[in-house]
């Protein structure tokens, strides 16, 4: 069974509820009913009945919970906790209705703020920081976390490397140009996130131009310093570095360049140096090795939310509903 498989397997196992926002776009209707009749997911699509009935095309929906925010009796409970919690900011009740009555994304997230959902997936048609924003200003991050980040799952076909192709590249998606204190947080979170996704070991690879040394330059010492802060930590946790991406993966050449590495030729989560190159190597084997890329899920937030690449598919969509919904059955322990 290949990784998305064995997540929607794990999903079914204590069903969780979803909100998907983004009832303007096609393709929120073609996963919504690709999740409902695979089970992986109680669904809450949000918007008005006419809205949802003339945007979702063919698509079969039954079994979806629909709320309009208009009409719903819970939204006055919502404005009030919404403006409790911003009212240091200044926001006024007015305030409060309007955003959570035009913006679907905030009251999605109000939603899960008021334990009337699990979590939340959009990110189709909105930018990760229209996304994140309600996120972090009504749900915060997770006690005993530093920095909210995001990864991506990425699984290769018929590849040796990583846990049978399967790896985490991080972070791809949110931090810009983390420093070693923040690049250390999201090494650890991400190893966290591999083991509770994949089920196998974390072995992380703090990657760089250079391995062990064989470059200077201040990324470099970056990376190294990351990697310090890392293991005194969480010296639980099989990480090393710096190293270039083929001593990460490759055994011969962890082997070469590292032989005193537990963790090279054999990593399983790869952690970047910046969101540069976090992006772009994704996508270079997305594109390249034709590899499925879930995400970017996001870690350190309070309540599972998780945003969605603006290209992505209905099967991506439907993907990120179920380790979600997997993120959410961890979220109760």
């Amino acid at each position: 069974m290949g990784f998305i498989d064995e997540i929607k397997a794990k999903a079914k196992l204590n069903v969780k509820t979803i909100v998907l926002p983004e009832t303007e776009d096609i393709r929120t209707y073609e996963a919504a009913e690709k999740v409902l009749k695979e089970g992986t997911a109680n669904l809450v699509l949000i918007g008005s009945e006419e809205e949802i009935e003339k945007n979702k095309g063919s698509f079969d929906i039954t079994g979806a919970t629909i709320v309009d925010p208009a009409t719903s009796e819970k939204t006055a409970g919502y404005i009030a906790k919404l403006v409790e919690l911003r009212q240091k900011k200044g926001m006024t009740e007015e305030q409060a209705k309007e955003l959570l009555l035009s913006s679907y994304t905030y009251y999605g997230v109000m939603m899960v703020k008021m334990g009337d959902a699990d979590g939340m997936v959009s990110g189709a048609c909105h930018s990760t920081a229209d996304t994140l924003r309600p996120c972090l200003q009504i749900l915060k991050t997770k006690p005993g976390t530093k920095l909210v980040s995001a990864f991506f799952v990425m699984v290769v076909p018929d590849c040796e490397y990583g846990a049978n192709g399967t790896f985490i590249f991080a972070d791809s998606g949110l931090e810009q140009n983390p420093d070693p204190e923040r690049l250390a947080a999201i090494a650890l979170s991400s190893a966290e996130s591999f083991e509770l996704l994949v089920g196998e070991p974390a072995k992380v690879a703090m990657l760089s131009h250079s391995t062990m040394g064989s470059a200077k330059h201040a990324d470099v010492d970056k990376v190294v310093e990351a990697v310090k802060i890392a293991k005194e930590m969480a010296p639980e946790v099989m990480l090393d570095g710096e190293m270039q991406l083929d001593a990460a993966i490759v055994p011969s050449v962890g082997a070469s360049k590292a032989p005193n590495s537990p963790v090279a030729g054999k990593a399983n989560v790869l952690v970047f140096p910046d969101l540069d190159a976090g992006n772009i190597g994704y996508k270079l084997v997305q594109r390249l090795a034709k590899a499925e890329a879930y995400g970017p899920i996001t870690q350190g937030i309070a309540a599972p939310v998780n945003d969605l690449s603006r290209g992505c598919s209905a099967d991506d969509i439907a993907g990120v509903v179920a380790i979600t919904a997997v993120q959410c059955q961890a979220a109760d322990k």
